[in-house]
């Protein structure tokens, strides 16, 4: 637990430095959450519930299973983030259980509590400090994850508001022009950067401490990943839906890569009620009852059903933890007993002091060894 609160220092020392920028982040977060509140009320207070209870139940069997392993897949290319993250930083010994132990447990679990960058950084930090990382690592994996996910949407949200600008203008109420033009940006800001990495090693950073940007092959495999991620959120919300009005599904996917990402900005817990509030802005050619329906499904299975598997995971492999160190004091208790019948208890305390040292030097030699394994002779 000392560890976790390193991290939690860190995290809030880096907070503190940057107080202005958090105010302003903090006070659009509370805008976003009371705009999408207001909207949604607006939406909703007429909603028929015995037509959203009709729609619920008439929702086919292989959709739900075929969503379900949409958002499956989905998972799969999230763990890749953290597998990414630790090729990206030197650290490809860390198996891949680890890192999607790590990177399922920390988004599922930070992201419905609404505070990512905190929880996401503590649980990472508990899974990986068994394997030698230290903090500054778990810094550099969580700006990699965040580099992944934000060239995979800046490359998603441009080619889709370049596209098809008309689904975005229900959002933010731009004329379509206008929304091409930002989707133009995006795109030219993709290319800005491939062209600054060709160059050669780019870092960010101190001179004490840098962080090394993958280079321009590197830059396509996370975008890959955040792509094939948002494509399997797109299909798994597509099969949800009812079959009529018919849509496309680049303007379906270009409306709900905006409402996560919306969801994710405002910080609110699992996106509650903003990327309802969006998705029901976006396509209002849907029956209310009839899109909401497939809203609480999606719901349920991306963001309900995972938070309780992560959960249940994290808190298996705690126990697992406790367990195993409760029965090792256990198996050593009887020798301890024999010990003092035969030495006093003086001298078996004094054995068990001296068994508990070895026993703590042997647990840093372990660690040392995987730290060693990673870093090398530093």
């Amino acid at each position: 637990m000392e560890g976790a609160s390193n991290v939690l220092s860190a995290i809030a020392s880096a907070a503190r430095k940057r107080i202005g920028l958090s105010s302003l982040t903090g006070a659009a977060s509370l805008a976003i959450v009371a705009v999408s509140a207001v909207a949604l009320y607006m939406l909703l207070h007429n909603i028929d519930a015995g037509s959203l209870v009709a729609a619920l139940r008439a929702q086919p069997p292989h959709a739900l299973l075929l969503a379900s392993g949409f958002v499956a897949a989905s998972y799969f290319m999230l763990t890749c983030y953290d597998v990414f993250a630790l090729r990206a930083i030197g650290r490809e010994a860390i198996p891949y259980r680890a890192a999607a132990l790590a990177s399922f447990t920390s988004y599922t679990i930070g992201h419905n509590f609404g505070a990512t960058i905190f929880a996401a950084g503590v649980i990472r930090y508990r899974v990986y400090a068994l394997w030698g990382l230290r903090i500054r690592d778990i810094t550099a994996i969580a700006f990699m994850t965040s580099l992944t996910y934000w060239l995979g949407n800046a490359l998603v949200l441009g080619f889709g508001w370049l596209s098809a600008p008309e689904a975005v203008s229900a959002l933010d109420r731009l004329p379509a022009p206008a929304n091409r033009l930002i989707g133009l940006a995006l795109l030219t800001g993709l290319a800005g950067y491939f062209l600054w990495l060709l160059p050669g090693p780019r870092h960010i950073g101190r001179a004490n401490w840098q962080i090394a940007i993958p280079g321009p092959r590197s830059m396509l495999v996370q975008i890959s990943i955040a792509c094939l991620d948002l494509v399997c959120v797109g299909l798994a919300m597509y099969v949800l839906l009812p079959p009529h009005p018919a849509i496309d599904f680049l303007r379906l996917l270009t409306i709900t890569a905006t409402a996560l990402l919306i969801g994710v900005v405002s910080h609110a817990p699992a996106s509650l009620g903003v990327m309802e509030a969006a998705m029901l802005l976006g396509l209002p050619q849907f029956k209310k009852e009839e899109l909401l329906a497939c809203l609480l499904t999606f719901r349920l299975l991306y963001f309900v059903l995972p938070f309780v598997v992560a959960a249940l995971l994290l808190g298996l492999r705690e126990f697992r933890k406790v367990f195993a160190g409760i029965r090792a004091r256990k198996r050593l208790q009887p020798s301890f007993y024999v010990v003092r019948g035969i030495m006093g208890r003086p001298r078996a305390d004094k054995a068990r002091g001296l068994v508990r040292a070895e026993a703590d030097l042997a647990r840093r030699g372990r660690r040392r060894a995987r730290e060693k394994t990673l870093y090398g002779d530093r």
